[in-house]
């Protein structure tokens, strides 16, 4: 069901019931959330239980066989396109530029020339990018090119991201940086995003909530809100650490029965 754009002044996503099979396969089950306007949300579980799916159920590249996706409110204004991807895969042109690998997402929504110029220089300063806006991919590191992709999907206004385990592909090291840069962003112009991982201490670094997921078929098992600002959250963190050990007691028996499952499939 193709999601259903309500009124409002600032846009929010509520999910009704959201449940999916593929034949016999049941892969969700009762999904039922909200997603706040300005929050992001971090969606973690066993392999398998549907996590990836969710998130192309919320950004309308598939349809659930049961349930609702809502749109509740408006998209800011100049938004270009309401819910935008990150995926882990980057995604980038190796022949085009920084700049021109984010002026891709204006180009198709007939935005050029001065216009352009200026929706690529806020989101390369927002990204910390402006020096590097004539570099190709292949000049940049793993870290540097998932910024170019924060970047251009910034460039669209979105008004929710959606982001597919963005750091799976990182080091440790990238990733704590990248971590940082995420809470700045938010911290000088709040977003909206659904965030899915596998890494606990990304969700209770990034998350405002985080959704516990069973394992096949997908149910919530819980929703963990993280009472501490971002921006007081840091590596090594005591309250942080009391959260991902809880998530982990969650998730410990569901993980190794989803793995048991898969390698007996």
């Amino acid at each position: 069901m193709a999601p259903l754009n309500l009124w409002g002044s600032t846009m929010d996503i509520k999910l009704d019931g959201i449940g999916h099979s593929y034949g016999d396969f049941d892969v969700l089950r009762d999904i039922t959330l909200d997603i706040p306007n300005e929050q992001i949300v971090c969606i973690v579980g066993p392999s398998g239980c549907g996590k990836s799916t969710l998130l192309r159920f919320i950004g309308g590249l598939e349809r659930p066989q049961s349930g609702r996706v809502l749109q509740l409110g408006e998209p800011p204004e100049g938004c270009l396109n309401a819910m935008t991807y990150i995926f882990q895969d980057f995604a980038l042109l190796p022949w085009r530029s920084v700049s021109k690998n984010i002026s891709l997402v204006l180009d198709d929504h007939g935005i050029r020339g001065a216009a352009a110029k200026a929706i690529i220089d806020d989101v390369l300063k927002r990204t910390k990018l402006t020096d590097f806006a004539k570099a190709l991919p292949k000049q940049l590191s793993g870290g540097m090119k998932q910024r170019v992709a924060i970047a251009r999907a910034l460039a669209v206004s979105p008004a929710v991201l959606l982001m597919d385990e963005p750091l799976s592909a990182l080091d440790s090291q990238t990733r704590e940086l990248l971590m940082d840069d995420l809470v700045n962003l938010w911290a000088r112009r709040p977003f909206t995003a659904v965030y899915v991982t596998h890494n606990l201490a990304e969700a209770v670094r990034l998350g405002h909530k985080v959704v516990v997921l069973s394992r096949r078929p997908g149910k919530i098992r819980e929703i963990v809100k993280i009472d501490k600002p971002l921006a007081e959250r840091e590596f090594g963190d005591s309250t942080l650490d009391a959260y991902q050990k809880h998530l982990w007691q969650l998730l410990r028996d569901e993980a190794r029965a989803a793995d048991e499952e898969l390698v007996n499939a």
